[in-house]
């Protein structure tokens, strides 16, 4: 009977002699560990920066990493006054946290966030948006988000936001967002110095992208003062960003940017009325009584009434004109398909309404432009 050998080589016996990949892994990490405790400025910066490397490789790297001989001196690297040796550590640290909540709870319960705090205020732009990024970063995580609230860091952010690089603003905005969030942060001060770039960031992004998601319940949150509103009023094509998102945004921000404008109508009729009327509001807003979000839709509703002139004779509401049109499809589809058919009757109604407003304007521009000889 033949016999044949495997082709896989068998492992070494533990009398080998031979380490293991997992020892191998473990010297390292003590090797790493104790040149960022004892090692001179030079080890101990390129330390950090093979811890960073590791992380970055893999999840499995980035836990082997996460013990505390290795998370708290580089903790203590953070307000070094050497350049080199505060960027190393703060990037070894964002690369352990990234993707890993026990990582972000630990580098936090070292006392990172005082040292990163100070990072924001640093004179050193890199370094600041590097700050940004771990902040970022570490109030991802649920527990993290009070501490890092409480640190004073939400003016500093907003700085950022106001002044600092497109990447630095794109960071600091989530950070806020994600310090909003938290219940136990019932009131972040968020100055309106940070309307004016929230509003440019989300002209420029794709209304159904998660940052614009984002942006507008920063905005949301900032508009439920009077100021605010003002300075959302007075900014150039803020209203009519609002619109386009409402327009083409996600549910959730066509969810914010909806109740923004509703929040500007119902703080001062008088004043906004005509402002988002003149951005040609309403047809999204009748888009969004049948495909948003149940706040969106009530919203929407709402703010439809506000809009509506009342020195004219009283039109259709806008909850009776979606049961007439829910009613109209149920006789011609039945009762299975009367939503979906619902629906398509109201975006040809507004796909029409948008049409013939084209037209007027167009004629209307028609009327004053002046005749210019060729030449």
């Amino acid at each position: 009977m033949c016999q044949y050998s495997s082709p896989n080589p068998k492992p070494c016996s533990p009398d080998s002699g031979e380490p293991s990949r997992d020892e191998k892994k473990q010297a390292l990490v003590r090797e790493l560990a104790l040149k960022l405790s004892h090692g001179d400025a030079v080890a101990r910066v390129q330390a950090a920066r093979d811890i960073r490397r590791h992380a970055r490789a893999s999840p499995k790297a980035r836990s082997l990493f996460a013990s505390a001989a290795v998370v708290q001196p580089l903790v203590s690297m953070l307000p070094s006054p050497d350049h080199e040796t505060r960027e190393a550590s703060l990037l070894a640290l964002l690369n352990l946290a990234v993707r890993n909540e026990r990582n972000k709870d630990k580098i936090v319960k070292t006392g990172a966030v005082p040292h990163l705090v100070e990072l924001l205020r640093s004179e050193n732009c890199g370094l600041r948006e590097l700050a940004t990024a771990a902040i970022l970063t570490l109030s991802a995580s649920d527990a993290n988000k009070t501490i890092i609230a409480a640190s004073g860091v939400v003016p500093l952010l907003v700085q950022i936001l106001v002044s600092g690089g497109i990447q630095g603003k794109v960071d600091a905005v989530t950070a806020l967002y994600n310090l909003s969030i938290c219940k136990e942060n019932t009131f972040l001060d968020i100055s309106v110095e940070a309307i004016t770039p929230l509003l440019a960031l989300l002209k420029d992004s794709k209304k159904y992208s998660k940052f614009a998601e984002k942006a507008t319940s920063l905005l949301g949150i900032l508009a439920k003062s009077e100021e605010a509103r003002c300075v959302i009023a007075e900014s150039d094509g803020a209203i009519l960003t609002l619109v386009e998102t409402v327009e083409e945004g996600s549910p959730l921000s066509t969810e914010y940017a909806v109740g923004i404008l509703l929040s500007l109508c119902k703080g001062c009729r008088e004043k906004y009325r005509e402002l988002i009327l003149k951005e040609g509001a309403i047809p999204g807003l009748l888009l969004l009584t049948a495909d948003g979000t149940t706040k969106a839709r009530v919203s929407a509703h709402e703010l439809l009434d506000l809009l509506r002139d009342e020195s004219k004779p009283k039109r259709v509401p806008s909850e009776d004109l979606e049961t007439i049109v829910y009613d109209i499809a149920t006789r011609v589809d039945g009762p299975e398909r009367a939503e979906e058919t619902a629906k398509k009757l109201l975006h040809d109604m507004v796909r029409r309404n948008m049409e013939l407003s084209i037209n007027k304007l167009q004629h209307r521009a028609a009327l004053h432009t002046p005749n210019v000889p060729l030449t």
